[in-house]
């Protein structure tokens, strides 16, 4: 089992920033991937950046590209989510999201979420 504990949402204004922290526990040697994905309300939960474990390739939603910034430290097994020039757009619960996979078995860890909320 995998824990994630989500950290440092809150309220800011338009092109302001702000930087998740993700903390991940348990057998996280396993863990092939990290990602921040988001859900605002009345949406479907969307990707916003992911995190290979194996060669640090990130990958972001077009959405975000050139503004948010996914990254590690895997000596505190802390995964991070730098957002720049937010926008009101970008309001949702964001959720840390763990992955292993290993041919057709794999499982998802979740965090509990935490808002991200800002203002026009």
């Amino acid at each position: 089992q995998v824990q994630l504990v989500e950290s440092g949402g809150g309220s800011v204004q338009a092109g302001g920033s702000l930087r998740l922290s993700c903390q991940a526990s348990g057998k996280t040697f396993n863990i092939n991937k990290y990602g921040w994905y988001r859900q605002a309300p009345e949406q479907q939960r969307e990707g916003v950046a992911v995190i290979f474990t194996n060669d640090g390739t990130a990958h972001y939603a077009d959405s975000v590209k050139g503004r948010f910034t996914i990254s590690r430290d895997n000596d505190k097994n802390m995964v991070y989510l730098q957002m720049d020039g937010l926008k009101p757009e970008d309001t949702a619960v964001y959720y840390c999201n763990a992955q292993w996979r290993a041919g057709v078995l794999g499982e998802d860890y979740w965090g509990q979420g935490t808002q991200v909320t800002v203002g026009s």
